[in-house]
C-alpha cells in the first residue's frame, strides 16, 4: 500500500474525526492528524514541518498534538507542542506510539489512530481541562500532503 488513499476508508476516516472531538470535548487542547506519501527518510523532522505547515503552533496555550503518518515509509511520528510537552511523562509520546504501533502492526490503522487520539485527549484533559470559554482552534479534519 503506497498510496494514501488505499491507506484509510472515508468511513473510517470519519470515524477518526470522531474521536477528535469526542477528545478535545474535556480539553483546550488541539489534536490533529497529518497523512502524506512518504517522509524522505525521517518521520520526526517531517511531523515537525507538517506541525508548522499546518499552523499547530498558534494555539493560546501551545497544547497542539500531531499524529504524522508517512503511508510508502510504514513510519509515523507524534509532536506535541511545547505547552503540553513540558508537563507530560518523559515517556508519554512512547507508550502513545506504542499503543498505535499496536494496531499498525496488524493492519489496523484506523483503530490506532482512534487509540492514539484518545490517549492524548486524555493527556490533554488531564493537564489542560475544557473552559467555557474555549474555542477549537484547529480542523479535525484529517489533513493530507
Amino acid at each position: 500500500m503506497s498510496k494514501i488513499e488505499d491507506f484509510l476508508t472515508s468511513a473510517e476516516e470519519q470515524e477518526i474525526v470522531k474521536a477528535i472531538q469526542e477528545a478535545e470535548l474535556n480539553t483546550s487542547g488541539e489534536i490533529r492528524v497529518h497523512i502524506e506519501k512518504t517522509s524522505n527518510g525521517n518521520a520526526e523532522k517531517r511531523a515537525l514541518e507538517v506541525f508548522y505547515q499546518l499552523k499547530m503552533e498558534n494555539t493560546k496555550a501551545q497544547n497542539g498534538v500531531l499524529i504524522y503518518v508517512a503511508v510508502e515509509d510504514q513510519t509515523f511520528a507524534i509532536y506535541g507542542d511545547k505547552g503540553i510537552n513540558d508537563l507530560v511523562a518523559t515517556d508519554f509520546w512512547d507508550t502513545t506510539k506504542d499503543a498505535i504501533q499496536l494496531h499498525f502492526k496488524k493492519g489496523n490503522f484506523k483503530q490506532g489512530l482512534v487509540e492514539g487520539v484518545l490517549k492524548a485527549g486524555q493527556e490533554l484533559k488531564h493537564h489542560f481541562p475544557y473552559s467555557n470559554d474555549d474555542i477549537d482552534e484547529l480542523s479535525n479534519e484529517i489533513s493530507k500532503g
